[in-house]
């Protein structure tokens, strides 16, 4: 069975892989813009922009995410209750205190965010605090500090900002299109260039889906697996469990809901009517039924 930090190693080497295909996916979209415009600098450009978001996502991905969320610093005086529990949880992880915040959201949800362990923050709604007793709140929490213990947490803010570039500068180089621009020709097209071209265009195009399938590398099964180590936690798996059934009894979505972020949360903040029909497909989480289950069966 997995416990915390059973992850920690493949995760860290699975982030670097993203990044690195990020970054071979821009040059490739790079290269073809700059063939596409005849001009060798844009290349030049779009690597260096690469080189510089890789960089920004490792160092500051956790504060674009939690200002995504429009999340605020937690006052201790004013949840004392919510800092006891991460205080607790926290010494029996043997993890550092995160920094806490509040999303001013009536939607029950929450997630972690940072780099490492030494540079974590847990985020939780002003819905999830009204909502959840002690021990659904600690069940919440403990799998939050489980993605930090394994480690999920720099894999998964990483992507945030990754996919939101491949997917701006995308979108960029299609407007630029419709509005008129083209290449210059200058009698190098032939069947060769066409076909480059054509491939080219399409590739582009289709890059941000690209990018969103490297989000969905974030495997659903890195949700299970927090819910098993947060259950592990506690030692009360029914804490988690009857949280994860408020949750999605709540189902309306969360004001702040966000593309870029939606795989951080516990649950999907779209609502449940966003797991329906062939949203299934591209589903960041597993079917709380599911979750629920297995956490019960544990007991």
């Amino acid at each position: 069975m997995a416990t915390l930090y059973t992850l920690q190693g493949k995760n860290v080497r699975r982030t670097w892989f993203l990044m690195a295909v990020f970054l071979v996916i821009v040059i490739a979209v790079g290269y073809f813009i700059s063939y596409y415009y005849d001009n060798f600098a844009i290349l030049v450009i779009a690597v260096i922009f690469a080189l510089a978001m890789n960089i920004t996502s490792y160092w500051y991905s956790d504060k674009i995410s939690l200002s995504l969320a429009r999340a605020v610093p937690a006052n201790r005086e004013d949840n004392l209750e919510l800092f006891q529990v991460i205080e607790n949880l926290s010494i029996t992880a043997g993890l550092p205190m995160p920094k806490v915040y509040i999303i001013p959201d009536p939607a029950p949800n929450a997630f972690a965010t940072g780099r490492d362990k030494e540079h974590a923050s847990v985020a939780v709604t002003s819905g999830l605090l009204g909502m959840m007793d002690k021990n659904q709140l600690s069940g919440v929490l403990a799998h939050e500090l489980s993605h930090i213990g394994n480690r999920d947490i720099l894999l998964s803010t990483v992507v945030v900002v990754l996919v939101g570039f491949i997917s701006i500068i995308a979108y960029i180089f299609t407007r630029s299109m419709w509005l008129g621009g083209r290449r210059r020709g200058n009698g190098r097209e032939g069947e060769a260039g066409t076909i480059i071209m054509v491939v080219g265009v399409i590739f582009v195009i289709l890059s941000p889906i690209i990018a969103q399938l490297i989000q969905l590398a974030i495997s659903r099964r890195r949700e299970s697996l927090a819910d098993t180590d947060g259950a592990l936690l506690t030692r009360y798996p029914e804490g988690l469990a009857s949280a994860l059934e408020k949750i999605e009894a709540y189902g309306r979505p969360m004001t702040t809901a966000n593309n870029a972020t939606a795989h951080l949360y516990i649950s999907n903040p779209f609502g449940e009517g966003a797991s329906k029909g062939i949203a299934k497909l591209f589903m960041t989480h597993p079917p709380t039924a599911e979750r629920i289950k297995a956490l019960r069966e544990m007991e």
